[in-house]
C-alpha cells in the first residue's frame, strides 16, 4: 500500500534560484512601467495633498515641490480654516446626507426590483427589463432642464430631497440591471426549498437572496457613493444655497480665487473620503462588475 501511495504522489520540482531571478527580471519591465504610471497617474493628488500644507504665498512662489527641500514651511493650519469656513462645513454636511439617501434609496429599489425581474413571473418583464436597459444610455445633461422645471415647480429646487431623488433616479438603471445579473445567478433549488418550508416572498427576499447579494449591492453601493460624491453639474444646477461639496468648491474658486488655503485642503479633504471608501471595499468591485458572467 505505501508503495502503491508512493507511485501516486504528485512529484514537487524545485525551482532553481536561477529560474527565479531570471523570471523576476524577466517581469521587471512590466513592473517598472505600471510603477511610473501609478505615479504619473497619482502625481495630481499628490500635488494637491502638499499645495494644501502651504500658505498661498509659498505655494505660488516657488510651487508645491519646496515640500522636499524645505519640510519647514509645512503647516497644517490650512486644515483647520476649512472648518471655520462655513460654507465647505455646510456643504460636507449636505453632501453627507444626500450620499447617504442618494446610497441607500436606489440600492433598496433596485434590489427589489432586481429580485422580480429575475424570479418572479409577471406580464411584460422581458420588454420592461429592455426599457430598464435602454435608460442606461440616457446622458444626465439631457435631463438638467425638464428636471430643473419640475424642481421650479413642484418645490424641490434647492432641496436636499430633490438632489436625493436626482441621484437615485439616475442610479436605477444600472442598479437594477447590475443586481438582476446577480440574483439571477443564485441556484434555483435555495429559493425552491424556502417556497417549501413556506417562505413568502419578502421573506426568501430578505434571508435568502439579499444575503448572498452582498458583493453586488456593495459594489452598488460604492459606485453610488463616489458618484454623488463627486457630482458637479448636478448640484450647480438643481441647487443654490444647500450646494454639495464639489459645486462649493466650485463657486468658492470661481468668486476669491486667490483663498488656496481654503480651496486646496477642501479639495483635498473631499477627495480622501471617497478614496478611503473605494479602498476599505475594493475587492467587491471585482465580484460586483462581473455580477451574472458565470451561470
Amino acid at each position: 500500500m505505501a508503495v502503491a501511495e508512493a507511485r501516486h504522489a504528485p512529484v514537487v520540482i524545485e525551482e532553481s534560484i536561477s529560474t527565479r531571478v531570471l523570471r523576476v527580471f524577466g517581469k521587471a519591465p512590466v513592473h517598472i512601467a505600471l510603477a511610473v504610471i501609478g505615479v504619473l497617474w497619482l502625481m495630481p493628488t499628490i500635488g494637491l495633498l502638499f499645495t494644501s500644507l502651504l500658505t498661498p504665498s509659498d505655494a505660488q512662489s516657488e510651487g508645491w515641490w519646496q515640500v522636499f527641500s524645505k519640510p519647514s514651511v509645512v503647516t497644517f493650519e490650512n486644515y483647520g480654516n476649512i472648518f471655520r469656513d462655513d460654507g465647505i462645513v455646510g456643504s460636507l454636511w449636505v453632501t453627507a446626507q444626500v450620499t447617504l439617501g442618494a446610497t441607500v434609496l436606489p440600492i433598496l429599489v433596485a434590489a427589489l426590483a432586481g429580485y422580480a425581474f429575475a424570479w418572479l413571473d409577471f406580464p411584460g418583464r422581458d420588454w420592461i427589463f429592455l426599457g430598464v436597459i435602454a435608460l442606461l444610455v440616457v446622458p444626465l445633461q439631457m435631463s438638467l432642464i425638464p428636471i430643473f422645471e419640475l424642481y421650479n415647480k413642484t418645490g424641490l429646487y434647492d432641496t436636499i430631497l430633490g438632489l436625493i431623488f436626482f441621484h437615485s433616479a439616475f442610479a436605477l438603471p444600472f442598479g437594477i440591471f447590475l443586481l438582476r445579473n446577480f440574483f439571477a445567478g443564485i441556484p434555483r433549488d435555495l429559493l425552491e426549498a424556502a417556497r417549501i418550508d413556506g417562505a413568502s416572498e419578502l421573506r426568501i427576499f430578505a434571508r435568502v437572496v439579499l444575503p448572498l447579494g452582498i458583493p453586488a449591492i456593495a459594489a452598488l453601493g460604492i459606485f453610488q457613493v463616489l458618484f454623488v460624491w463627486n457630482d458637479l453639474l448636478g448640484g450647480l444646477v438643481l441647487a443654490q444655497d444647500n450646494q454639495p461639496i464639489a459645486p462649493e468648491i466650485f463657486s468658492q474658486l470661481r468668486q476669491f480665487g486667490a483663498n488656496l488655503e481654503i480651496i486646496a485642503p477642501a479639495a483635498f479633504f473631499s477627495a480622501v473620503i471617497p478614496l478611503t471608501i473605494f479602498a476599505m471595499f475594493q475587492r467587491y468591485f471585482v465580484e460586483g462588475l462581473l455580477a451574472g458572467s458565470v451561470k
